[in-house]
């Protein structure tokens, strides 16, 4: 995923945990489910349009740049933060998860140890998920459903333990809902920063990065590669639902484009073949607004 920058999307890392009416381990065939990144530039407009469109089940706000040793960063890229509050409700009224995540391809972000990671799943819970902070909270009383890890700088330190910490909060949160956890690796199996972590089985979405990555991207040329390595991931994720993540614009990736046509007519009959598939995950709203990508391949997702 990209942060700030609207056309080089880089390494996602994002983590989420899911109600099984909406998530959890996907039947083989169409699910029709949607994931998308939303906060990186005003201009994609709000967090309620996206919501009302239909087109997602879940939206994923980007970015918690900076964490880690005490130190936190918000960067929604112009978007008012008074405004995302009251919009969470609305896009849950509308049984549309909404995640945070943490990372991104610019920040200052790791866990040290630890007790780093606790402190951050505890920061995470209080400010944003469903406890209670002195601190002001960015999205005022707004819930949201989980985090998701998009961690494509640093150290891979210690996320495994950030994704135990989250998961421990899970049932404490009003009406005991659970704290959702995914994750957006590269398509290079394994995933150098989410290895570790992905391997504690607490992920019930994993959104792999089928872009940015030559090697396993899909292409004509490619499909052998592209085909083991989609293998590979949903192999080794048996109790996730595994999202097929794409950009939604050729100009959002350097690249791994996929026309419409070509996802539905040769590349979506591959990956429906495997029990956990879950959806596609497409980076970003903004790109997805101009070209309208999610609307023309959802009846076959």
């Amino acid at each position: 995923m990209a942060s700030s920058r609207l056309a080089l999307p880089a390494a996602l890392f994002c983590v989420v945990v899911v109600a099984a009416s909406l998530g959890g381990a996907a039947a083989t065939g169409k699910t029709g489910r949607i994931t998308v990144y939303w906060g990186q530039t005003s201009s994609e407009g709000g967090l309620r349009e996206a919501c009302g469109t239909g087109l997602y089940s879940t939206v994923i706000i980007s970015f918690l740049t900076d964490f880690g040793g005490g130190k936190y960063k918000l960067n929604l890229a112009g978007h008012a933060w008074s405004a995302v509050g009251p919009d969470v409700k609305y896009c849950q009224s509308k049984n549309v998860l909404v995640l945070l995540s943490v990372g991104g391809g610019v920040g200052r972000y790791s866990l040290a140890s630890q007790a780093d990671a606790n402190a951050v799943a505890d920061h995470l819970w209080d400010l944003y998920l469903g406890g209670t902070s002195t601190e002001s909270r960015p999205f005022g009383d707004a819930v949201l459903d989980g985090v998701d890890f998009d961690i494509e700088l640093g150290s891979n330190a210690h996320y495994d333990d950030l994704a135990r910490y989250l998961k421990a909060h899970s049932g404490r949160k009003p009406g005991g809902r659970k704290v959702w956890l995914t994750a957006a690796p590269q398509c290079p199996f394994p995933d150098r920063m989410l290895g570790e972590a992905l391997r504690t089985g607490l992920f019930d979405r994993v959104h792999v990065q089928f872009y940015n990555n030559p090697v396993c991207n899909y292409r004509a040329s490619n499909m052998a590669e592209f085909t083991s390595a989609w293998n590979k991931w949903t192999a080794s994720l048996p109790r996730s639902s595994v999202y097929l993540g794409l950009p939604a614009a050729s100009g959002a990736a350097n690249n791994g484009y996929v026309a419409p046509a070509t996802l539905k007519e040769n590349v979506l009959p591959i990956v429906q073949k495997s029990k956990n598939y879950g959806g596609i995950m497409l980076w970003s709203r903004y790109w997805d607004k101009q070209t309208g990508y999610s609307k023309s391949v959802k009846s076959a997702v």
